[in-house]
C-alpha cells in the first residue's frame, strides 16, 4: 500500500508530505531556495488579499535563525508584513493564524527530524494546512525571477504570542475540572513546547516535573520526545509522576506513558477516549485513523458502535476525512490527535488533556484504563536509499510485497515513501511480533536490492 499523498509529492521539486523540508545547508534548506519560498509564497498572498500578513514561528534549532530571515526576506520583498513569535507549537501558529485574522502562519520546524534538517510549512487563514493546490501554486513561483515591486512589507515582535496559546489550550480541557492531585512529568522534547506545556499543566492544578525542557539549538529530539519515549517514562517512574506527557519536537504529536512505565501510542490514546465517549454515551459516528493504524482500534470502534474508515498518512488526510463526513475525532498512531471540535490540526497538549480529564473523573492511573487494550503485533523498518522510485516500481520487490502480504494470516503490510526523508518506510502487522518483523525485514531487504 501507498499513501496517495506520497505519490503526488514524489513529482514536485520542493514541497514533501508536510510543506518543504530537508538538511540545512542542502536544497532546498538554503538561503536563497528559502528567501524564494517566501517570495513567492507572499506573492500568491498577495493576489488572493489585499495587505496580507504572516506569522512566522520557528521550533529550537539553531537553523530556525536563518530561515526565519531568509522568510522574513522573501515575504517582505513580495509586499507582506511579517509576525514573528519566536518558538512556538505548530498547532499555535494554526490557532493565532486564525484568531489574529492573518492570511497564513508559517511554522519553521522539521518535527521529529534530527536538528541538522529544518523545515517550512504553511497553514492558511483558516488555520489549516494549505491545500496541494495552493501549494502547487507556491512552488510554481519559486523558479521565476524574484522581482521586487512596490512597497516592501514590514516585520515587528509579535508579544505575548505564547500566552494566548496557553489560555487556548486550557480551554480545551472540560470546564470546572481541575488537574489537582495530579503528578505529570512533559517531556518537551527540548522543542518547540518546553515553555507551554508545562505551564498549561501546572495552571489547570497539576504538580508538574518538566523534562527535556532545556534547549540548546541540537538537542531537539535526542533521547526524548516521541522518538525516544522510554527515557521520559522511565524518569516518569523515578519521581513517582502519575503519568508522562511524552510531545514531539514542534509540538502536534503525543505519546503518553503511566506509572508502570507503559508507553501508549496514539492508536492507544484515540481507542480510551473514544470508549469514554461511550461509557458516557456520546459514542463518536465514526473515527478516522490511517493505513498505518493498528487493526486493534479498528476493531474496538466496531465493538462500541462506531465506524471506522482509514485516511492516508498525515493529519491533513485526517483533518480531510473527519470533515467530509461531519465526525469528530481521527488521528495517527504517531501520535497526531485530531478533535474537531477543539482545534483544526493536531494538537499534542490538547490531546494529552483529553486524557488527563478521564484520569481525573475516573480516579483511575492510565494502566488501568488501559489494561484491556491489547494492539496486533506491528514491525515498522525503514530503507535508506535516494532512489526511492525505482525501489517501490521494481516488477521483482512488488512481487515480493505480494507473496509476503498473502503469507500473513489476517494480516497488513504498510509500504510507503516517507515525505519528508529519502526513506522508504515498511509497516507489517501480524498475530506475532516475530511473523511482523520477518516481513518487514524481508520486504525492506527487496527493496533495497531493487533499489541498487
Amino acid at each position: 500500500i501507498m499513501n496517495q499523498e506520497a505519490k503526488n509529492t514524489n513529482t514536485r521539486k520542493y514541497f514533501g508530505t508536510d510543506g518543504v523540508r530537508g538538511r540545512v545547508g542542502e536544497s532546498p534548506m538554503t538561503p536563497d531556495i528559502l528567501v524564494r519560498l517566501g517570495f513567492a509564497a507572499g506573492r500568491a498572498l498577495c493576489a488572493a488579499r489585499e495587505s496580507p500578513q504572516v506569522l512566522i514561528s520557528k521550533d529550537t534549532r539553531l537553523s530556525g535563525y536563518m530561515v526565519e530571515s531568509a522568510l522574513e526576506a522573501g515575504f517582505a520583498a513580495a509586499g507582506v508584513d511579517v509576525l514573528l513569535s519566536g518558538p512556538l507549537p505548530t498547532s499555535a501558529v494554526s490557532y493565532l493564524a486564525q484568531t489574529l485574522r492573518l492570511s497564513a502562519g508559517v511554522v519553521i520546524s522539521a518535527s521529529h527530524n534530527p536538528h541538522n534538517d529544518n523545515g517550512v510549512k504553511f497553514f492558511g487563514a483558516d488555520g489549516q494546512k494549505l491545500s496541494d493546490e495552493m501549494e502547487e501554486q507556491i512552488e510554481s513561483g519559486m523558479d521565476a525571477p524574484t522581482v521586487f515591486k512596490g512597497n516592501p512589507g514590514k516585520a515587528r515582535r509579535l508579544d505575548a504570542a505564547a500566552d494566548r496559546y496557553i489560555e487556548f489550550c486550557k480551554r480545551a480541557f472540560p470546564p470546572r475540572k481541575t488537574l489537582r492531585g495530579l503528578r505529570i512529568l512533559a517531556d518537551c522534547a527540548n522543542g518547540a513546547a518546553y515553555h507551554c506545556a508545562p505551564p498549561v499543566f501546572h495552571e489547570l492544578g497539576a504538580e508538574v516535573v518538566s523534562f527535556a525542557a532545556n534547549p540548546d539549538g541540537a538537542n531537539i529530539n535526542v533521547d526524548c520526545g516521541v522518538m525516544h519515549p522510554v527515557p521520559a517514562a522511565k524518569a516518569a517512574q523515578r519521581v513517582d509522576a502519575d503519568v508522562a506527557v511524552i510531545l514531539d519536537g514542534d509540538g502536534d504529536r503525543v505519546f503518553m506513558a503511566d506509572e508502570k512505565g507503559r508507553i501508549y501510542d496514539g492508536d492507544a490514546l484515540l481507542f480510551l477516549i473514544a470508549r469514554d465517549l461511550h461509557r458516557r454515551g456520546e459514542t463518536p459516528a465514526g473515527i478516522v485513523g490511517t493505513q498505518m493504524s493498528n487493526s486493534a482500534l479498528e476493531t474496538a470502534a466496531r465493538i462500541i458502535g462506531a465506524e471506522f474508515v482509514r485516511a492516508d498518512v498525515g493529519d491533513r488526510h485526517v483533518w480531510n476525512e473527519l470533515t467530509a463526513r461531519d465526525w469528530k475525532i481521527g488521528g495517527e498512531p504517531s501520535g497526531h490527535l485530531v478533535f474537531r471540535d477543539l482545534h483544526c490540526t493536531g494538537d499534542g497538549i490538547i490531546a494529552a488533556l483529553q486524557v488527563l480529564a478521564i484520569m481525573g473523573e475516573r480516579g483511575r492511573p492510565l494502566s488501568e484504563l488501559l489494561a484491556d487494550y491489547r494492539p496486533r503485533p506491528q514491525y515498522q523498518k525503514s530503507v535508506r536509499t535516494e532512489d526511492r522510485d525505482r525501489a517501490l516500481n521494481s516488477e521483482e520487490a512488488k512481487r515480493k510485497i505480494a507473496e509476503i502480504e498473502s503469507s500473513l494470516e489476517k494480516g497488513r503490510i504498510v509500504v510507503r515513501p516517507s515525505g519528508t526523508e529519502n526513506l522508504i518506510r515498511v509497516m507489517a502487522e501480524a498475530d506475532d511480533l516475530a511473523a511482523a518483523r520477518k516481513a518487514a525485514e524481508d520486504i525492506a531487504a527487496a527493496l533495497s536490492a531493487a533499489a541498487q
